[in-house]
């Protein structure tokens, strides 16, 4: 379980596919705190920790997760958006982020506006995912409030502090970002399916 709060920023240095898996390896200021077997969202995704060396650490996607992210974009030098799991009893700032993508979208547009910026991504509705004006998304692990919901985009606003600590000021027109939508949005998707 995570927050959405993104701590941190790393640095891939290594992408090794073995078999249907990839071996990605981060070079990260919170390595030295990491332990084997651990979670960490990285661009949303929640990987384990499987090895660590010096200010590197490894982890490993399967061909699931790959399926349903960014990941295979990845390449070496990219920054990613880093989030060790919650602590039981710590404020939750964010909103419920479970770590789990359930798509993929696209940056459409990229809008300064005076001091902060909006992004607007798109994403393919057949997965029945939705948004909600003022409601919570998930975009590359960064905990946001949706605005200008639309049936197939959204945006949402961008403040300095997260420009600068996240790897949004990246972004282009085009760029392919995870997307968790909101757990409650989630609910009201399935529930309206269910309807049908």
């Amino acid at each position: 379980m995570f927050t959405g709060i993104i701590e941190t920023l790393g640095i891939i240095k290594e992408i090794e596919k073995d078999q249907e898996n990839l071996h990605v390896t981060v070079e990260s200021d919170i390595t030295h705190e990491l332990k084997i077997d651990q979670s960490v969202a990285h661009n949303g995704i929640c990987l384990t920790v499987v090895k660590i060396e010096n200010k590197n650490y490894t982890v490993t996607a399967i061909k699931e997760t790959i399926d349903k992210t960014s990941i295979e974009t990845w390449k070496v030098g990219d920054i990613v958006n880093l989030e060790r799991a919650m602590k039981l009893g710590d404020r939750l700032d964010g909103h419920i982020v479970q770590g789990h993508v359930d798509q993929t979208g696209v940056c459409t547009n990229i809008k300064e506006a005076n001091g902060s910026w909006v992004f607007t991504f798109k994403y393919d509705t057949s997965l029945n995912n939705i948004t909600i004006e003022k409601g919570s998304i998930t975009v590359n692990g960064t905990s946001l409030t949706v605005v200008n919901s639309e049936l197939d985009s959204f945006s949402v606003a961008i403040i300095p502090y997260t420009f600068e600590h996240t790897n949004f000021n990246t972004f282009k027109i085009g760029t392919e970002v995870n997307l968790e939508f909101d757990v409650i949005g989630k609910y009201v998707s399935r529930l309206n399916e269910l309807r049908k």
